[in-house]
């Protein structure tokens, strides 16, 4: 595939702290458990999959809130309650892969002119970053809609949800389980807007490996909004993106979307990480 992209070590870089818009993320505690552990799901914000804060359950901001296990969807809306974290915990008797998903919008915020020209020329809108930057408009007003996904395995690979549209609005989907994989396979996923494939987009690929240092390396779709990473590293995977067009309403004045999909991979798949930093 000519799209494909290698992260070998000398490509590949530390994260700086940089003036990039902090993404929301689900991630679990851990990635690989067996049938009958209990699996916390935590929803995190952090500058390029480091500097984490962590974001207490709030039913006004969330949208949907589904898990997907041995082909079955259950709403956790319902039982889900304020303030909590995590926002998921439950014992997993099911055998398989399972998926977590979240829709989430945010409050109104201010962002100051150069930090949000900056931020949009990261994301690759390189003509609207001009835009804003050659604004005599000092701050602009942005409202955000995070669709979140994240997935983990109960002793076997089995199950298919990697693959499925879920209705998102800006959604990653996988053609390929990562939870079978092994070294130098070829992670390829779809980026969807609205349904429909996102050519010429990019897409950040985010390595956290077990010592705590988080990789990072860009690629882009192709004609049919397709994308591909080699599995060159152990650990946990963020694939995300996000999209700014101008606002339809009168509140903000633009609007932006982001997805973002966290998965292991770990070639042996026995062993577990722990991810999420301790309290």
């Amino acid at each position: 595939m000519k799209f494909k992209v290698l992260l070998p070590f000398f490509a590949l870089f530390l994260v700086a702290v940089s003036a990039k818009a902090q993404d929301t993320y689900l991630a679990a505690q851990k990635y690989f458990v067996h049938k009958g552990d209990k699996l916390d799901i935590y929803l995190l914000s952090g500058d390029q999959f480091k500097d984490i804060d962590e974001f207490k359950y709030d039913s006004t901001a969330t949208e949907k809130f589904n898990w997907y296990i041995g082909g079955k969807k259950t709403d956790l809306k319902p039982a889900a309650k304020d303030s909590a974290s995590p926002v998921f915990v439950n014992p997993m008797n099911t055998i398989g892969l399972s998926l977590i998903e979240m829709v989430r919008r945010g409050p109104v915020n201010s962002v100051e002119r150069e930090d949000y020209s900056k931020r949009l020329a990261e994301d690759g809108m390189i003509k609207l970053a001009e835009t804003v930057g050659n604004s005599n408009q000092s701050t602009f007003k942005e409202k955000k809609t995070t669709f979140l996904k994240t997935m983990i395995m109960v002793d076997k690979p089995t199950g298919n949800d990697f693959e499925k549209q879920l209705g998102h609005e800006f959604e990653i989907t996988l053609k390929k389980n990562p939870y079978k994989m092994n070294y130098g396979d070829e992670i390829v996923g779809t980026l969807l807007f609205k349904g429909k494939p996102q050519r010429a987009a990019n897409v950040d690929v985010y390595v956290k490996v077990p010592s705590g240092n988080v990789y990072v390396d860009h690629v882009s779709t192709n004609e049919k909004g397709e994308f591909a990473v080699i599995t060159s590293r152990e650990g946990v995977y963020m694939l995300r993106s996000a999209m700014t067009e101008p606002s339809t309403t009168t509140d903000a004045d633009f609007s932006t979307v982001q997805t973002a999909f966290t998965f292991l991979f770990n070639s042996k798949n026995d062993d577990t990480m722990d991810w999420v930093r301790k309290k």
